[in-house]
């Protein structure tokens, strides 16, 4: 049986195929087409090829500016670091400072390991 993913992917993968198909068919055999189907004729070839090339440039430019806006909105949003200088000094800061030693006590130094029992 196959699972959701497999089947989402199948999906995606036959839904591209088919326009990708389709795009290169109207792109370069739109001339072909108007002449087997003559209803497709409602435009010139050249105007057609056109605006197959203008539409997928067009998202494709709009979705370059908007990744671009995306990164300009999260650099103006974000909080600067640190300064390095500030860093070093609390890492020597804690370098410097003893850490307090906790006092043994006897319970556990004489406490002894329990050893396993023969049978």
């Amino acid at each position: 049986m196959v699972s959701k993913d497999q089947a989402i992917g199948g999906a995606i993968l036959l839904v591209c195929t088919v326009v990708a198909v389709l795009y290169l068919v109207a792109l370069f055999g739109y001339s072909w087409l108007i002449t087997v189907i003559p209803v497709l004729n409602i435009a010139s070839v050249e105007a057609v090829r056109y605006w197959l090339i203008a539409i997928p440039v067009l998202v494709a430019f709009v979705a370059i500016l908007f990744i671009g806006a995306w990164i300009g909105w999260t650099m103006a949003t974000t909080p600067p670091p640190k300064p390095i200088e500030e860093i070093t000094t609390e890492i020597e800061d804690k370098q410097e400072e003893p850490e307090p030693e906790t006092p043994a006590t006897e319970e556990a130094t004489t406490e002894e390991k329990p050893t396993k029992k023969k049978k």
